[in-house]
């Protein structure tokens, strides 16, 4: 097996990510927390995506919020299951990963950062909710390993009841949330109802061939009224 290359290193706040290729597959890690994503395990981020733009299908005109770039599968879903008046927003907290997708990974997934249709925010996807009041149809967040590590940082920006909120209020009439998860939590199922979604959940593989890990995805539809 060929050996892992490294291609480019990037600190941010504490944290040092490095870039990492081995032949077509291209990896992420961060220090301590280990690997973060791997360009061979994205059928759940396309799900993700999916889920939300079937609920908001009827749109002529969507605007779309992806929270978080990674190598760009999300995104890319979200380009093939949107028309030409859609708007999608990318916020990505950390510049690396954005240059990384421009000069590295681009082609991974159809070069998604070319699209017309895209805007990139360099900034933290809770404070783009907290700043658009029912402005969005669908907002999908992989932020993270997703709800399970809401106790660390700055999570509960996202996550608690207060950033459901704003999530919520981010929406408009009918818009959906859609939230991934390394793993179930029941905890952030009741926020999500409390603050007021319809919510459901699909259990996806990393995999498209039901092989691999299995992630969480909750649909969160705000109500027409």
């Amino acid at each position: 097996m060929l050996p892992y290359t490294l291609l480019d290193t990037a600190s941010w706040s504490d944290t040092t990510l490095r870039l990492y290729q081995r032949g077509d597959e291209f990896s992420i890690r961060v220090d301590k927390a280990g690997e973060l994503m791997n360009s061979r395990a994205h059928h759940s981020e396309a799900v993700l995506a999916e889920l939300a733009c079937k609920q908001i299908a009827g749109r002529e005109y969507p605007h779309l919020l992806v929270g978080g770039l990674g190598i760009g599968f999300t995104l890319a879903a979200v380009l093939s299951h949107t028309g030409s008046g859609a708007q999608i927003t990318v916020s990505e907290l950390i510049p690396a990963v954005v240059r990384w997708n421009r000069d590295y990974m681009g082609h991974l997934a159809g070069f998604p950062l070319n699209d017309g249709r895209v805007h990139v925010l360099e900034q933290d996807v809770a404070r783009v909710i907290r700043e658009h009041g029912d402005h969005f149809d669908a907002i999908m967040l992989d932020v993270d390993n997703g709800p399970s590590s809401f106790t660390h940082g700055d999570n509960d920006a996202l996550y608690s009841l207060r950033g459901l909120q704003h999530a919520y209020a981010a929406l408009k009439p009918g818009g959906v949330l859609t939230v991934w998860s390394a793993t179930a939590d029941p905890a952030f199922t009741q926020r999500m109802v409390k603050t007021g979604f319809i919510v459901s959940q699909q259990r996806v593989g990393s995999h498209k061939a039901k092989r691999g890990n299995r992630h969480t995805i909750w649909i969160g539809v705000r109500p027409d009224n």
